[in-house]
């Protein structure tokens, strides 16, 4: 039961692959996210690999309800940092985001990022892209770790951050990495290590240290 306990407490960490992230900023990026002053999250795309004995509305399912868990740890990251003083710019209320972008019909039908401005009546918005697959359920990780010692990852994110300006029309930083999560992996825990790895390369960040 011990050496089960201590397994789980290992296995909760995040683990980032050693892949390297690939950027994207436009050659103005910083002086435009400066100018910012309310910037918006749009919910995020969730994509999660099809999985046996699991079927297709389950997973649509699935994926709304992470598209809302993914949302609010992002909002709830970057407010954070905004009370340390990290970021200037005022973050939309989740609340109002999601009630404009409800009441415009989205995501059906799908809109463009002026049309999603202009709803929002914002100076930029972040988008997000998030790939989930499960490569190794957590009782074959477990066992892999009592057998042999070795630590699996159950939980795989390919996720695609973007930061959009709403004044000048354009993407003005992307940023695309891999990441993997052990046992008893959250959307807190994965969006805590996605957005400390990416912030780090962030216009809106002030301090890229921590």
């Amino acid at each position: 039961m011990k050496l089960i306990k201590q397994i789980t407490l290992i296995g909760f960490a995040l683990i980032l692959l050693s892949s390297c992230a690939k950027i994207f900023y436009s050659p103005d990026a910083y002086t435009l996210a400066h100018n910012q002053k309310t910037i918006a999250i749009i919910p995020p795309t969730v994509s999660i690999a099809a999985r046996k004995k699991v079927d297709a509305e389950a997973i649509k399912e699935q994926q709304k309800t992470e598209s809302i868990n993914f949302q609010k740890e992002m909002y709830s990251w970057m407010l954070k940092r905004k009370m340390q003083g990290k970021i200037l710019q005022e973050i939309q209320a989740l609340e109002t985001t999601n009630a404009k972008l409800k009441k415009a019909g989205y995501p059906k039908p799908p809109l463009t990022t002026s049309e999603l401005c202009e709803i929002l009546d914002v100076d930029g918005i972040m988008t997000s892209n998030y790939q989930l697959s499960k490569p190794m359920s957590d009782g074959v990780a477990v066992a892999l770790v009592l057998l042999a010692g070795a630590y699996g990852s159950t939980n795989e994110v390919h996720v695609s951050l973007s930061i959009n300006d709403c004044n000048n029309k354009k993407l003005i930083w992307n940023y695309d990495h891999k990441f993997s999560g052990s046992l008893g992996s959250s959307p807190a825990r994965l969006v805590d290590g996605i957005m400390r790895k990416a912030s780090k390369k962030m216009p809106y960040m002030i301090q890229t240290t921590y």
